[in-house]
């Protein structure tokens, strides 16, 4: 088997690939492992360095050091090559998508890495690219959209960054026009966004479905609906904490395998943290799989325990 760790210098607040390096060299040389780095040198080279080692037919075990974004990158490569599992190094901002195990620090951990257990996770089509997490239109894509500017911020680094970019799209606008297609249902009128969930966390902390499993073959929807300036405060606290139940006056929850997004215009999606526009968004659980490798002795089946936590 052989072994690539992937490096995003752009990852994060700072340059880690000298720590990278250091601890990779150190850990993989003191095993014999068959290993070897490569370095991002811009958007979408975390991609391409991953389908060409998936394309050789060998047994890869496939690392994104960096946070969710690089992560997204790295899969988009990978997914659907039955001889390549993929795995995050965490060192980005957020490193959300990990947060679905009870240890998600674990990933930080190289030797627990390189122990290992494997599951086989569902993705979502958007379009034409693919998702692993999170993909929402509207406010929250927006949002996202500028959270990268905030992040170089001094002191404001994951939710923080997320909270700052929410309150100047909050005063930007809040809703728009939206056509969406849902298990055979027709909704047209103005909606705050849509967040399609095959994992669970987002922005920094953000948990809207804490049940939503990344291996079930279906989706976890939320559609909001719009929303007052003045709502907002009492809304936002519940939606991050995972209590959409308390929010059925201005959100509609759905389980699908498949939802349409058609917009007035060209609009935001974000998709893990990568931006895309379009004016038709088509969603669906994707026919790719990821194979995805985790430290050994993680678990990341919800529970009623976590629900009860985040409430």
């Amino acid at each position: 088997m052989k072994h690539l760790f992937i490096i995003n210098p752009a990852a994060g607040s700072r340059d880690r690939t000298g720590d990278y390096s250091e601890k990779i060299h150190t850990i993989c040389t003191e095993r014999d492992l068959d290993y070897r780095i490569e370095v991002s040198t811009g958007p979408g080279e975390c991609t391409r360095i991953a389908r060409e080692a998936a394309e050789t037919g060998e047994e890869y075990r496939i690392y994104a050091c960096g946070g969710d974004g690089t992560l997204n990158e790295v899969m988009s490569g990978a997914a659907g090559y039955p001889n390549a599992a993929v795995t995050v190094f965490s060192g980005g901002s957020g490193n959300d998508f990990v947060k679905l195990f009870d240890d998600p620090r674990a990933f930080f951990d190289l030797e627990r890495l390189l122990d290992a257990e494997e599951v086989s996770f569902d993705l979502i089509r958007c379009n034409d690219d693919l998702a692993l997490n999170i993909c929402c239109v509207g406010l929250d894509a927006r949002i996202g959209n500028d959270v990268a500017r905030y992040k170089r911020l001094p002191l404001l680094h994951g939710f923080r960054a997320y909270a700052a970019s929410t309150l100047v799209n909050i005063f930007r606008g809040i809703s728009e026009h939206y056509i969406i297609e849902i298990n055979g249902e027709r909704i047209d009128g103005r909606q705050t966004f849509v967040c399609v969930c095959n994992g669970r966390f987002y922005g920094g902390g953000f948990n809207p479905v804490p049940e939503a499993d990344p291996a079930d073959g279906m989706l976890d929807v939320l559609v909001v609906r719009h929303i007052s300036r003045l709502q907002i405060p009492g809304i936002i606290g519940k939606y991050k904490n995972g209590r959409y139940k308390e929010l059925s006056h201005v959100a509609r929850y759905f389980r699908t395998d498949r939802i349409r997004v058609i917009c007035d215009g060209e609009t935001p999606i974000n998709l893990d943290g990568e931006i895309r526009t379009a004016t038709t968004v088509d969603l669906s659980v994707a026919n790719e799989k990821l194979r995805f490798f985790y430290p050994r002795g993680l678990s990341w089946k919800y529970t009623e325990h976590q629900e009860s936590a985040v409430v």
